[in-house]
């Protein structure tokens, strides 16, 4: 991965085993999130633009998050504090029509804010799938991992 490079992480397990599914197909014009009290990032991401490393997990994950109806997941800073070396901010995270607002700290390095929040499925009424006939059961926690390129005030 390239220092411009942007990616927000999805991560979450099953009763068999864990996946991770990534977005780093997003842009920022000039290549970083110009980061200040007056300018905090918006991020829409297309749902379709996770990959989860394997075609059927790939897929299921898509359904899951309606995709065809909702393609995009929607990450928007509502607010950024730094104190010392982190970063507090209040992020609305936004996935088919419903929305949920969660506090993250980010840490600075090498030019990334990097932050990692648990949320849940059901926070916006999702319930995680099942595949086999039950056998299979995606857990409702997941781990959001955020690294953004990043230019701060």
């Amino acid at each position: 991965m390239n220092a411009q490079e942007n990616y927000i992480q999805i991560n979450g397990s099953t009763n068999i085993n864990t996946f991770k599914c990534t977005n780093n197909t997003f842009r920022t014009p000039g290549g970083s999130f110009a980061v200040s009290d007056k300018n905090l990032p918006n991020i829409a991401l297309k749902v379709d633009d996770f990959d989860c490393r394997n075609k059927m997990m790939t897929s299921d994950f898509q359904k899951t998050l309606s995709a065809a109806d909702h393609p995009y997941l929607h990450i928007k800073f509502l607010s950024l504090d730094k104190s010392k070396a982190v970063y507090n901010a209040q992020i609305e995270v936004k996935m088919i029509n419903r929305s949920k607002i969660y506090n993250i700290t980010f840490c600075l390095e090498n030019g990334k804010l990097t932050g990692r929040r648990s949320v849940k499925f059901s926070d916006f009424d999702i319930s995680p799938p099942k595949k086999m006939g039950g056998m299979i059961v995606v857990k409702d926690d997941l781990n959001l991992v955020f690294a953004l390129s990043a230019n701060t005030q």
